[in-house]
């Protein structure tokens, strides 16, 4: 079935990517460079590599810098240097410094929020209004249950009260991170939405948990922010499994569709970066019939 085909050769493509020599990585990260100059280096990171190192992690970004840094200059160039950092399974636009002084620059404006970045997403459902800002406190928390595990949540600031339904003030979690997204609905069809995203903020796994538990419009294949107490494949709806060719129990291959479309640096001249997405976004997109936008 093309289909699972289609899900094997992803897995099978991260695994791949762990079990290459370092250089053999660099040199994968070299053909993805988009763009360079004298301070930074510019790549469309891969699906499924991580940024850090980390338990049962052979190979990711961070150790192949120094490698990387002499294939694109030569055998006497510095490390290149990490700025920011995308999650795992994210894809798209991601800036590395060719100096210390370069990463500490960026990373003050990635800081001080001067970096625009925008992420497309393909979600499960339809977000309600189409257009908007979500602004919840996020919080790491313990999930108790059958097998115990962190994940990222909301720590909002006021509730509803159930004896008169108006909303009340409650007190304030010490350690929950203000987090600002901004999105809105660039097309939606079977029973799937494509957004375009906004991080104001930069709190881990923002966007996951603001939308899963913000807007009740999970990413498509984050098994992690579909439920809150398990650790379950998600679950889609009839249509969606339909139109992708997939039965529910292949659903936990699905990979996440979470893509870092386009970011805007403010250095000396605003630069302007923006990656298509990957081959698998895109396919996703022709099954759901979701229109992919022109730039």
């Amino acid at each position: 079935d093309p289909t699972q085909r289609w899900l094997r050769e992803l897995v099978g493509m991260s695994q791949q990517l762990q079990q290459v020599h370092p250089n053999v990585l660099a040199k994968i990260l070299k053909e993805r460079t988009v763009y360079q100059n004298e301070e930074i280096v510019v790549i469309d990171k891969p699906y499924g590599l991580p940024v850090h190192g980390g338990p049962g992690i052979k190979n990711c970004i961070a150790d192949v810098l120094p490698i990387l840094a002499k294939m694109l200059e030569n055998m006497k160039a510095e490390p290149l240097h990490l700025c920011h950092r995308l999650d795992k399974e994210t894809t798209g636009v991601m800036v590395l410094a060719r100096s210390k002084e370069a990463a500490e620059k960026i990373r003050q404006l990635f800081k001080t929020r001067q970096v625009e970045k925008i992420y497309w997403a393909i979600v499960l459902g339809d977000p309600d209004p189409i257009e908007g800002v979500v602004e919840i406190p996020i919080v790491e928390k313990e999930v108790q249950s059958h097998q115990s595990h962190y994940k990222m949540t909301l720590a909002p600031n006021y509730r509803l009260c159930p004896e008169d339904g108006k909303v009340v003030r409650i007190r304030k979690n010490r350690s929950a991170e203000r987090a600002v997204t901004r999105y809105r609905r660039l097309g939606a069809a079977s029973a799937c939405s494509l957004l375009e995203l906004q991080p104001i903020t930069g709190v881990k796994h923002q966007i996951r948990v603001h939308l899963a538990y913000g807007l009740g419009c999970p990413i498509l294949g984050d098994h992690k922010y579909s439920h809150w107490s398990k650790l379950a494949p998600q679950k889609l709806p009839e249509l969606t499994l339909r139109r992708l060719k997939l039965e529910q129990s292949k659903a936990r291959h699905l990979p996440l569709h979470l893509h870092a479309h386009r970011l805007c640096l403010p250095l000396g001249q605003p630069l302007d970066f923006v990656c298509k997405p990957p081959l698998f976004f895109q396919k996703t997109l022709r099954k759901l019939e979701l229109d992919i936008p022109k730039d």
